[in-house]
């Protein structure tokens, strides 16, 4: 048996007026979300456990079939894992931004990703601030664009608040910025203005109408998690696709091979071709891939309805169709198409409502019938699968539970 978990990260969404009631996925074209639904299986997950927050760290180890609660403390750590960069006992490892601040009276975040500054942008601002910022025995790391690191050793006992930027989009963040509870962080935010604000890169981004990442934002921290393998837990091999650092981490600690496409973005622009062609080599020696998307969480941060219809439907007719015409040869398989988290284009943040999951079995397809993959029609199911060890039973498991 081979088994393909497919995520379309921020698919889910409430209704739009401008959609005339509709949400996105309902607006979308996916005859291939919609075929599966109809031949196979149609629930709900909750993929966020009460009292933790619907990031994609939680929400998508989750859809592997863990238990995120106790065990995840961050997202930090994971990315940190993904750039190979080791973390002592205590150590905390920090999600650094680059961003976007309207540095007036008010300090407003306009763009928590600085308008998706390309990398080697990002890498010139990471040299300075490694050059100038008072970080004594802390140490930056670059990732991928506007997503980079701070290591902080022992930073385990500061105790304080993760604070997502992309929750905060046009919104005022000066009361954090002087709240004395936050100073450790926040007074290498604050630091990092007279750094980035005149810095070629910047003079250049604003010559030419685009963002200045005129800021640095510290959140997602946390400590190496402890988390069951594959192998251990299911007896399973297995890849993840991704252009996001956090789920090749989740993919190492979790003992799984996070496969590198050249071309991947986490936008629009992705080499959708290259995951698809990646995922289903990896399948034929191994047990399992899981392939990522990420566009349509970014898009509907942004706020862009058009872009975020784009991006699901390229999920669909990109990803999910040539995985499904891939696997014709490849045996019995179970397949899993799901979103990690509504991202919601009226709020341009995360909610924890429990998300649309689609479930097929070449060797015992359901046929429920219904109309097609959306959040209205999971619901109208009954099924609600409450928490990561359910699914993963659900999915690896000798027998289906619903």
């Amino acid at each position: 048996m081979k088994y393909i978990i497919l995520i379309g990260d921020g698919m889910g969404d409430y209704p739009i007026e401008a959609l005339g009631g509709l949400t996105p996925i309902e607006k979308a074209s996916t005859p291939n979300l919609d075929r599966l639904a109809k031949e196979g299986l149609i629930a709900r997950v909750r993929t966020t456990p009460e009292g933790l927050s619907p990031g994609s760290d939680v929400a998508i180890m989750t859809l592997m079939g863990y238990n995120p609660k106790g065990v995840l403390t961050g997202r930090g750590p994971l990315e940190a894992a993904a750039l190979n960069i080791p973390l002592n006992p205590g150590d905390s490892a920090f999600r650094l931004n680059l961003v976007t601040l309207d540095l007036g009276d008010d300090i407003i975040m306009r763009n928590h990703a600085a308008g998706d500054i390309t990398s080697p942008e990002a890498a010139e601002l990471l040299e300075a601030l490694t050059k100038n910022l008072p970080l004594k025995n802390r140490t930056v790391h670059q990732g991928v664009s506007y997503r980079n690191l701070l290591v902080w050793p022992d930073g385990a006992d500061l105790n304080l608040p993760s604070l997502p930027p992309h929750d905060y989009r046009d919104q005022s963040v000066k009361k954090f910025l002087y709240d004395q509870a936050l100073e450790p962080v926040m007074s290498l935010v604050k630091a990092s203005w007279a750094v980035l604000d005149t810095h070629p890169v910047n003079q250049k981004r604003r010559a030419q109408n685009l963002p200045p990442a005129n800021s640095i934002w510290l959140w997602g921290q946390g400590q190496a998690p402890k988390i069951r393998t594959y192998r251990e837990k299911w007896g399973l091999s297995g890849a993840t696709v991704s252009a996001v650092d956090i789920i090749r981490g989740l993919a190492l600690y979790s003992g799984l091979e996070p496969l590198t496409v050249p071309g991947a973005t986490g936008l629009l622009d992705t080499n959708y071709q290259g995951k698809v062609s990646a995922g289903l080599k990896a399948l034929k020696e191994k047990d399992l891939v899981i392939i990522h998307l990420e566009a349509p969480d970014e898009m509907s941060h942004q706020g862009d309805l058009a872009a975020k219809l784009k991006a699901i439907e390229n999920f669909d007719k990109l990803i999910v169709g040539p995985v499904l015409e891939g696997l014709r040869d490849m045996g019995p398989y179970r397949l899993m198409a799901a979103c990690d988290h509504f991202t919601t284009l009226k709020l341009r943040t995360h909610s924890d409502d429990p998300v649309p999951m689609v479930f097929y079995d070449s060797t015992k397809p359901a046929a429920s019938g219904t109309a097609g993959y959306s959040e209205k029609n999971s619901l109208a199911s009954g099924r609600l699968i409450p928490d990561g060890p359910t699914l993963g039973e659900f999915i690896f498991g000798p027998e289906r539970p619903l």
